[in-house]
């Protein structure tokens, strides 16, 4: 690709599973226009059955809008044994339909299974706030680090597709340790990270030193903001996930705490040149999704993107 790409995702259309603070979703169609009308170069594939599963229709309707197909995300309940069956099917799934929207599934551009944690109600609850005792095992973490690699090999070995792991509020991976914990079980060469700027930090990190700590294997990205003090507010009241979302800890960018300048700044020293997702999953308000889609595009263009 030879350099930064800008894409969006259905969840800034309130299209999230168990998230929907717009009373009803719009449908595909819709979405895929007003992405394309505000300036944007691809799209996720968002909640499995949103788009079309026929490859020949996504093609399709992606093509006339001159979008690309930059990712799917894929839960999974990885410290559960019973759960990698039905896992390895989701993955292998969505890979499939991937990389039958590809160019070439072998190329520097090619989507990627974006695989994540699903986590459980105790995660939920305490989202934002995690201690080591919320944490895995150390058998846990064998299980969930032998399930990624299963999964990631079975996606590269099917489609030639590469699988970028999401660390995720809510989760068993959602903390600067844990993701550091997943990450030195897990090969180099088999699975990337996709850094989202908005969970790392309401997990209690600072996304721009994880950028300059997994520096090569951050593979993918999401730009996602985070408001302190909605942040500061949830941890003190203890929401759960669900309802710090509908408060607005992830809010327009630029309004938050993230540094997207100088994490930008790092990415260009990096080299990086693979694809930004926005993700804005901000309460309604005043702005509808496409106006807020095209706010955010304004601001990246500001920023030199």
């Amino acid at each position: 690709m030879g350099r930064i790409r800008v894409a969006n995702a259905p969840c800034s259309w309130g299209v999230a599973e168990g998230i929907d603070p717009r009373g009803g979703s719009p449908v595909y169609a819709q979405v895929l226009d007003e992405m394309a009308a505000t300036g944007y170069e691809g799209t996720e594939l968002g909640d499995w059955g949103f788009m079309p599963d026929e490859p020949e229709t996504l093609r399709a309707d992606l093509s006339k809008r001159n979008l690309a197909m930059v990712g799917a995300f894929v839960p999974v309940a990885l410290a559960s044994p019973s759960a990698l069956s039905d896992g390895l099917a989701a993955a292998q799934r969505a890979a499939r339909l991937l990389a039958a929207c590809a160019n070439s599934p072998s190329s520097t551009g090619a989507p990627f299974v974006i695989l994540a944690d699903s986590g459980g109600a105790t995660r939920l609850e305490c989202a934002g706030r995690i201690g080591p005792e919320h944490g895995l095992s150390r058998a846990q973490w064998r299980t969930c680090a032998e399930a990624v690699r299963r999964i990631a090999q079975a996606v590269r070995d099917g489609t030639g597709l590469r699988t970028v792991f999401h660390h995720h509020s809510g989760t068993f991976v959602e903390t600067p340790a844990e993701v550091e914990t997943l990450f030195d079980l897990t090969p180099p060469d088999l699975l990337g990270l996709c850094l989202d700027t908005g969970h790392y930090a309401y997990g209690g990190g600072d996304p721009l030193e994880a950028l300059k700590r997994f520096g090569r294997r951050v593979w993918h990205l999401h730009f996602k903001d985070c408001d302190e003090a909605v942040a500061a507010r949830a941890r003190a009241e203890g929401w759960d996930y669900l309802e710090a979302v509908r408060q607005g800890v992830f809010c327009d960018l630029g309004k938050g705490g993230i540094d997207f300048a100088s994490l930008l700044a790092e990415l260009r020293s990096q080299g990086y040149e693979g694809w930004i997702v926005v993700e804005n999953e901000s309460p309604p308000g005043a702005q509808t999704p496409r106006q807020k889609a095209q706010r955010d595009r304004d601001y990246l263009r500001r920023l030199g993107l």
